[in-house]
């Protein structure tokens, strides 16, 4: 049988979510994914499940002005660096950071290593997405230079299709959706796996 479910995603102008290629701070522009990741997270959450308080501007009107000051507040939380923001708590420490001075104390974070076995992220991923909520996905190294674009990238998934064996996930980056194989994602192939970032509340 098969299943596919998509929440629903904010779109600025006809970007499909933000994109970092807006950014014109130069470590936020090469850098930014987490930050954004978790902009992206936020603007979902503030308009479909009634978590206003996470984004600081006009919810009725989203503009690429607002949602490019908006990177700019998480920016501290979630700093670019040399390396990037290559494992899951410290990006669960930035985010948590953020949800706190935004008055969102109560929204808790799982993260799932890309060391664990690939039927956990794709159980998680499935219920998350069932449940309404997005997942922030860390990819870093990856064996098969198909997967180049998303290298050591942060970025959103919001829905899934299922069918026999098969998992796919829709990955949402740079303004665009990306229908990927979570088990060839997942099998990197390489020490530094990256993982995914579940939230709850």
């Amino acid at each position: 049988m098969r299943q596919k479910q998509e929440l629903p995603h904010f779109h600025i102008g006809k970007s499909y979510g933000g994109n970092q290629n807006w950014m014109p701070d130069p470590w936020m522009h090469i850098g930014g994914c987490g930050a954004l990741t978790t902009c992206d997270v936020c603007l979902d959450l503030a308009l479909h499940h009634g978590r206003a308080e996470l984004y600081p501007y006009d919810l009725g009107n989203l503009t690429r002005k607002d949602y490019i000051r908006f990177g700019m507040v998480m920016k501290p939380y979630l700093k670019p660096r040399n390396t990037g923001i290559k494992d899951l708590d410290t990006y669960m420490e930035g985010a948590a950071g953020y949800f706190a001075d935004a008055g969102a104390e109560d929204i808790s974070m799982k993260g799932i290593s890309g060391e664990r076995p690939y039927e956990m992220a794709r159980d998680e991923i499935r219920s998350q997405i069932d449940a309404g909520r997005p997942v922030a996905y860390l990819m870093l190294n990856h064996r098969e230079p198909r997967f180049d674009f998303f290298e050591w990238h942060w970025f959103l998934v919001n829905g899934y299709e299922e069918w026999d064996e098969y998992f796919y996930i829709k990955a949402v980056t740079y303004g665009s959706p990306y229908w990927l194989s979570l088990a060839e994602l997942w099998d990197t192939g390489m020490e530094e796996k990256g993982g995914i970032v579940t939230f709850a509340f």
